[in-house]
């Protein structure tokens, strides 16, 4: 009977003890700040992309060659699991993603607070507020956007997306060149907004720095919910270039679409 007494003590105890640990655990005090990086990997449906190579495959059955893929990252804003967010400093969320080099395919943002973290929402292109500052206010974005090819001019505006190569298709036997640039066109702004979540928590930490792994579906430029014929665009056989008109707002909608989360690091 004591014995019997004595063990129901000893479960009781180590349940408490148990209890006692998990509860700490899960009221773990997280301070300070820490990093994140984004990276963004960009793919051609269910395929890593690789520039100046065929095979990339319209629903059309137009077969694309690309050779250029940059896009302008924005305004990040992260989500903690209570719901929470953090707004990126503006004046240092303006990154451009370029698929030729390594440094345009992550980005460190820096001075996080820590916290656990579950989606993020960014913009593709440049805000209209931050556009109407003048090219007075936009600090050194402008010079690098200007370097990097993704301005038209300081009236015209910023290409927030650019992505040019050749097609073919059936009425359209000879490698031709296309060329689709988004941005301000006329009274439409074509500016968007995404927001995907995370597969798992993002833990940023003074000593950890999660690394949050961005797939880009390049196909959904022109074949996502609005389908885009490039052979309907080409211009008297000079190439298919899209840079406003009513086909642009469409390509700003299926660009809205192309990214998911793959899966996140926490190292």
């Amino acid at each position: 009977m004591k014995n019997t007494l004595y063990k129901a003590l000893a479960i009781v105890a180590l349940s408490i003890s148990l209890f006692s640990c998990s509860n700490e655990d899960n009221n773990e005090t997280v301070s300070g700040n820490g990093n994140i990086t984004l990276k963004f990997d960009n793919a051609y449906g269910a395929n890593d992309l690789i520039l100046n190579t065929q095979g990339n495959i319209t629903s059309n059955n137009e077969v694309l060659k690309i050779n250029l893929v940059k896009y302008i990252v924005s305004n990040v804003v992260f989500t903690k699991a209570d719901g929470t967010t953090f707004t990126y400093p503006k004046s240092k969320s303006y990154f451009i993603a370029d698929e030729s080099t390594t440094a345009g395919q992550q980005f460190k943002l820096t001075d996080v607070p820590a916290g656990d973290y579950v989606k993020v929402k960014f913009g593709i292109g440049v805000d209209e507020a931050q556009w109407k500052l003048g090219a007075a206010g936009q600090g050194d974005f402008l010079a690098q956007a200007d370097a990097a090819g993704m301005m038209w001019s300081w009236a015209a505006g910023y290409k927030f997306l650019a992505f040019e190569g050749t097609f073919t298709s059936s009425t359209v036997t000879t490698a031709t060149p296309f060329m689709i640039h988004t941005g301000k066109t006329g009274t439409d702004y074509n500016y968007t907004e995404v927001t995907v979540d995370f597969p798992t928590k993002a833990l940023v930490r003074s000593n950890i720095t999660p690394a949050v792994h961005i797939i880009t579906d390049l196909s959904k430029i022109i074949d996502g919910q609005n389908k885009i014929k490039l052979s309907d665009n080409n211009m008297g056989g000079m190439g298919a270039m899209i840079m406003g008109g009513a086909k642009l707002p469409l390509i700003t909608q299926n660009i809205s679409t192309m990214f998911r989360i793959d899966h996140v690091h926490n190292d």
